[in-house]
């Protein structure tokens, strides 16, 4: 049986010398042939791929609120889970329960980072001033746990959303003082984010969008939500965090639209508003096709502008229409993802996050690592396979063919500026029409999907 602890009061933080997960070993690495569920079979955090370690390609991440915090529960239907560190209250007791279990969990999966909103780790109280007392006491906690430690967050961020006071949003509220309560609680979160060593914060906006158009002037909320993140830029150079601080696409769910609707949409915005320099992003795989496009298409896009800050590793249903926050288990999308993240030379300070909660039926202590161990080996298999496309050379090849005509002198002196419409087209006068060569897509696809294994 697992244990549970037991607190003798709320606001003491006392020595826990017990186990919330004593049936479980440190999870090791056996090779493809092993059958052990609690190994992994690809992942080899020292073995070293393209000269950097797995570990350091990888950076993997456990999100807080859904490992620890997710109960099963969805809008249809109650609880299906209860831990044993989680007695069902959100009181003090519980939140220092559920924050030993997180190390635990960590050191037992081998994993050196986690992810956290302030208000899943501490309750919050009657008052600011109470509820920022509770996440000091927690995050107390938290750092005594990282003492003789690697581990510390990949990013912190601030629960904006769930309390009935964001019911508008917060940096795109209605009201001047839900703006402020807003700008307080990411002050805090930053703080606190910042003294436990995290090396990033994230902005997602889950209400900052909106319903219906009749009732909301866009142009007032994009102008203050703009102000709410240079706010924030300041800030962080006050306080001297050095992290990086990123923003999260997400088309919509909760709003039916939300203004940083996919890479594109928010780079814009952060162009418009001069805060390209200040913020990077973080990509979620299923926020990208919620919003039409490919998880790859939307690492790519952030990567060719130099915007890739993180990323969170998940997926969604293809079957249905909303954000089911799987764990990613698909090889060739991951082979996918990892040649984009190669080509970017790594992913540092951002990491792979698993935004990714257990089925609502699987309701086992051993699933948690079960599903954390395939969604890793998934990664690794996806490096391993993208390595080798790059050291075979044979995709990259045919791409550099195709755009070969571009090395001849017209096309060169089209990417530098130095002839124009009138020239061009003379060009095109002096030569014969010319059907173009096959695009060679099933060419492509055979050799990418050769390497997939």
């Amino acid at each position: 049986m697992t244990c549970r602890a037991n607190l003798e009061n709320d606001r003491i933080i006392q020595e826990w010398k017990g186990e919330f997960f004593p049936n479980i070993s440190y999870i090791r690495y056996e090779g493809p042939t092993s059958r052990n569920p609690l190994a992994f079979k690809w992942y080899n955090a020292e073995e070293e791929i393209l000269g950097k370690k797995m570990k350091d390609w990888l950076r993997f991440s456990v999100a807080f609120w859904h490992t620890f915090r997710g109960d099963g529960t969805d809008i249809f239907g109650s609880p299906t889970k209860r831990w044993p560190w989680d007695d069902g209250t959100d009181s003090l007791t519980t939140a220092f329960n559920r924050m030993r279990a997180n190390f635990e969990f960590l050191q037992k999966l081998g994993v050196s980072f986690w992810c956290f909103h302030d208000r899943d780790i501490a309750p919050e109280g009657k008052t600011l001033k109470e509820t920022n007392a509770n996440l000091d006491a927690v995050v107390a906690l938290a750092k005594r746990l990282q003492e003789g430690t690697n581990i510390n967050p990949l990013w912190g961020t601030a629960q904006l959303f769930k309390h009935q006071r964001y019911m508008h949003g917060a940096a795109t509220s209605p009201y001047v003082n839900i703006f402020a309560y807003g700008a307080a609680q990411v002050k805090k979160a930053m703080e606190v984010t910042h003294e436990l060593g995290g090396q990033n914060f994230v902005f997602w906006g889950g209400r900052e969008g909106y319903q219906t158009l009749l009732n909301t002037d866009m142009k007032k909320e994009l102008e203050n939500m703009a102000q709410f993140l240079k706010l924030a830029s300041m800030y962080k150079k006050k306080l001297g965090f050095q992290g990086t601080l990123l923003l999260e696409p997400k088309p919509q769910e909760p709003t039916k639209h939300q203004y940083d609707w996919d890479v594109a949409t928010t780079m814009g915005f952060l162009e418009k508003h001069g805060l390209s320099d200040q913020f990077k992003l973080n990509i979620e795989c299923n926020h990208a096709t919620l919003a039409g496009h490919s998880c790859t298409h939307e690492l790519e896009m952030a990567r060719i502008h130099g915007m890739f800050g993180s990323f969170d590793a998940n997926t969604g249903d293809a079957q249905t229409g909303w954000d089911t926050d799987q764990f990613l288990v698909d090889i060739a999308e991951a082979t996918l993802i990892m040649l984009t993240v190669i080509k970017n030379g790594g992913i540092s300070p951002g990491g792979f996050n698993f935004d990714a909660k257990l089925r609502r039926e699987s309701v086992d202590v051993e699933d948690l690592f079960i599903a954390h161990i395939a969604g890793m080996d998934t990664m690794a298999r996806g490096l391993r396979n993208a390595a080798r496309i790059v050291q075979d050379g044979a995709l990259q090849s045919l791409v550099d063919r195709r755009y070969s005509s571009f090395d001849s002198p017209l096309g060169k002196a089209i990417k530098d500026g130095s002839i124009g419409f009138e020239e061009l087209e003379q060009a095109a006068l002096n030569s014969e029409d010319q059907v173009p060569p096959s695009g060679k897509q099933e060419l492509a696809e055979m050799i990418f999907y050769s390497f997939v294994q």
